[in-house]
């Protein structure tokens, strides 16, 4: 067994040393210290003299037929059982660590998720898992799941990504951002706005949310010139309100700043779905993350 090696290097104190020094005191006798650690008597006696020897003390008066702890036993005793306990919790910690019960996951997660997030940390957290969160782009978040540097991570509109596991965990509507001056004569449907120039993201900055939009766009027959790339959500609308009429799409309208000029139209279709992506390869973690997040 393990013990804390000596300042002059040698073996120093081992952990079955305390043990026995614990266990012959508990049951008060050599002989029954021997019975609880299923070994012989002897070899209680040598682990105690070998402690003492490394120590430097007398742990027990041996003058009588009654074991007595010394006065160095009873300074010491509170000190041993203190080590001892530590390292039982280490190795529970450890065994909970192993199995996924307890530890650090490492979560890609998305803005705008609110109160469905914060459930699913909670969750997490009761089960003694501390969530270290990670807000790298989309595609970096999948990156990073593939290569093992996330235990999983919250992706939008990602349905099949090749090696890794999409599990759906909630649904978002999606919103038209359009000028206000072209409201009236645009229907609430992608394809009312074939004629007008969209703004999206370069798909490698999103590819997820990138297809979903494309892909019901190539569905509804309806494909718009590109417009100007989607650069951040503030400037996109601000450029969409004051510049040549485009158009682009957006989600969380309750969390948007501020857009004058700007008209929102909710879509009946596509709906945005938030997928928790795994590992292909069961990890101890994933079966609390698939319960924390209703998967």
């Amino acid at each position: 067994m393990a013990g804390i090696t000596g300042r002059d290097g040698s073996r120093g104190v081992e952990f079955r040393q305390l043990e026995a020094f614990l266990a012959v005191v508990d049951e008060g006798g050599f002989g029954r210290a021997a019975q609880r650690l299923h070994i012989v008597q002897s070899a209680v006696s040598q682990q105690v003299k070998r402690l003492e020897r490394e120590l430097g003390v007398t742990l027990f008066d041996r003058g009588g037929r009654v074991v007595r702890l010394s006065a160095a036993g009873e300074r010491l005793l509170p000190e041993a059982r203190a080590v001892l306990a530590a390292v039982r919790r280490t190795r529970e910690v450890a065994a909970r660590v192993a199995s996924g019960a307890e530890g650090v996951v490492r979560l890609g997660t998305v803005n705008g998720s609110g109160e469905r997030l914060y459930r699913a940390l909670a969750r997490l957290d009761a089960e003694g898992l501390r969530v270290r969160p990670d807000q790298s782009p989309p595609a970096r978040r999948l990156a990073a799941v593939r290569d093992g540097a996330l235990d999983a991570a919250l992706v939008r509109a990602a349905t099949d990504v090749p090696g890794l596991t999409v599990v759906p965990v909630w649904t978002d509507p999606l919103y038209l951002a359009l000028p206000a001056a072209l409201a009236d004569r645009r229907g609430p449907h992608l394809g009312d706005l074939a004629d007008l120039p969209l703004r999206l993201a370069p798909r490698e900055h999103n590819p997820p949310f990138h297809d979903l939009i494309t892909t019901a766009l190539r569905a509804s027959g309806h494909v718009p010139p590109a417009g100007p790339p989607f650069t951040t959500l503030q400037r996109t609308l601000a450029d969409i309100a004051s510049g040549p009429p485009s158009w682009t799409v957006v989600y969380r309208v309750t969390d948007l700043p501020p857009a004058p000029g700007i008209v929102f139209r909710r879509l009946a279709d596509p709906v945005l779905t938030t997928s928790l992506v795994l590992p292909a390869t069961p990890s101890p973690v994933r079966r609390h993350l698939l319960a924390a997040f209703g998967g």
